[in-house]
């Protein structure tokens, strides 16, 4: 279970060639509760110790708190030296849900050694009532910030409507 805790809160803190447009956005909500319970499903795991790598696969869900990462397939790598997580790849069609924000993509990557979350393949962000797209997104998540790259379309929606 803690490995599975680990996985899943370092997902979600946690995943293109040149970029013909660029914008920064604030993610300051994404966080997590580590000791909140966590719920894992899949249609199989698999576990390699020879190579350090753990795969959840088949309508991956992880929840926790009011937290939510769907994915075809979750893969897991560890460092060599710790046996720590060092690496998150979800594929198969990425979704991350917070109570104020849903991000969609085809992939992600999580690096835990740099602390980046790089989402890739149709990227759509929305926060309330606005949606940013674009080819990918890089999230910062030591401050929350991230980058818009590829053919980046903002929706800001002011007021009510």
């Amino acid at each position: 279970m803690t490995l599975i805790r680990t996985a899943f809160f370092c997902a979600i803190l946690s995943v293109a060639g040149p970029a013909f447009s660029q914008t920064n956005i604030n993610l300051g909500t994404i966080n997590a509760d580590p000791t909140a319970p966590l719920e894992i499903t899949s249609d199989s795991l698999s576990i390699d110790q020879d190579t350090g790598t753990a795969v959840f696969q088949g309508s991956v869900l992880i929840g926790q708190g009011n937290l939510r990462l769907n994915a075809g397939r979750v893969q897991v790598f560890y460092s060599d030296a710790s046996g720590d997580i060092s690496r998150l790849s979800a594929t198969g069609g990425v979704t991350f849900v917070t109570a104020t924000e849903a991000a969609e993509a085809s992939s992600a990557e999580y690096n835990l050694d740099a602390g980046t979350l790089v989402l890739s393949g149709d990227v759509l962000l929305t926060q309330g009532n606005s949606a940013i797209s674009a080819n990918t997104m890089r999230v910062n998540l030591s401050d929350g910030s991230a980058q818009m790259e590829g053919r980046v379309r903002t929706i800001l929606n002011q007021g009510g409507n």
